[in-house]
């Protein structure tokens, strides 16, 4: 009996791949480009996916992962440009999250949505390593319903700060305004300002940043401005300048992973704080985390469509940070 040949699909791959469809919550196409010829598949990906290596390395283990529609087990197996590499997201894992008290200040409320000062220090969502504590612990304690949202994880969640950056976010109440809110910030009509201090002044007082940004295949815990990067786009204005520092108010255009500390750092001005992108860089006193606040908000409101604002203080251990080096420093 002669085999019967199958052009364009594969039989054992295809069954393999049906069995998970149920579990399927996205399925990601990646096109490999010349500049990651010949790089490990697990890099590929974890750069393109802004997920960390081990994770990455789960997805590809456990059959999620496919090269030009084969399946392909092995996080060291090598991609070559011209192939397509498509990655089925799961379905997160069941997760049970026990509602807690948590530090952090309610600004607006109403029922579709709130808007809270998140306190530096608080993870937003868990993640390994913070399985407790997260500001949605916090949200599910003091609003039950929305844990009832898509997302075992993070339920109501838009956007993020940071842990170490404090101030505002919004969050959702119900399906209907998590839907509204993520288009919102699709479609650039969220506006963000942050409070920066830097180290030395911005060679212009004012200007537009435009330089992508993508993971810095020296450091995975680090982004860095690169041709291969996704687009970032950052206003700044130099509000004031003082002895060895600048306070520095920045837009965002777009909301890329430490997008504000990676385009001041191209300028010659990192932020105070930041031990990740300025580490040789010392401060007296010492601040424990990036000078870096999300002081001011403004969006469509998911119900009415009409624009609303807000606008956060700086914190207290910001301000003593300010209020520190007021008296000895010497004006420009």
């Amino acid at each position: 009996m002669t085999a019967k040949k199958h052009y364009g699909h594969h039989p054992r791959t295809d069954d393999a791949r049906e069995t998970r469809r149920q579990n399927v919550v996205e399925t990601i196409k990646l096109a490999v480009s010349e500049e990651w010829s010949g790089s490990r598949i697990d890099l590929f990906l974890s750069d393109r996916l802004e997920k960390t290596r081990s994770s990455v390395q789960k997805l590809v283990t456990q059959g999620n992962v496919f090269v030009d529609g084969v399946m392909n087990g092995k996080p060291s197996a090598r991609v070559f440009p011209g192939q397509e590499v498509s990655v089925d997201i799961p379905e997160p894992e069941f997760l049970s999250i026990v509602p807690e008290p948590v530090d952090f200040h309610v600004v607006y409320q109403d029922e579709h949505i709130i808007v809270v000062d998140k306190p530096a220090g608080v993870v937003v969502h868990p993640a390994p390593g913070h399985w407790s504590g997260t500001l949605v612990h916090g949200l599910l304690h003091r609003f039950p319903e929305i844990g009832e949202l898509n997302g075992a994880i993070r339920p109501g969640i838009v956007h993020r700060l940071d842990a170490t950056t404090s101030g505002l976010m919004v969050v959702a109440r119900n399906d209907f305004s998590q839907d509204k809110l993520a288009r919102a910030f699709q479609e650039r009509l969220v506006e963000k300002t942050y409070l920066a201090l830097v180290w030395g002044a911005p060679r212009k007082t004012e200007g537009i940043v435009q330089l992508p940004i993508g993971r810095d295949r020296r450091n995975r815990y680090r982004m860095a401005v690169t041709p291969a990067g996704k687009r970032a786009v950052t206003e700044y204005r130099v509000l004031w300048s003082r002895g060895q520092y600048s306070l520095v108010s920045c837009a965002i255009m777009t909301g890329r992973t430490h997008q504000i500390r990676v385009h001041l750092k191209s300028l010659g001005s990192p932020l105070v704080g930041d031990s990740l992108y300025a580490p040789r860089k010392k401060e007296t006193p010492r601040l424990e985390r990036v000078f870096l606040h999300s002081w001011k908000m403004s969006f469509p409101h998911p119900e009415s469509g009409d624009f609303i604002s807000f606008r956060s203080f700086l914190p207290e251990d910001l301000t003593r940070f300010l209020t520190s080096f007021f008296s000895t420093a010497q004006e420009k």
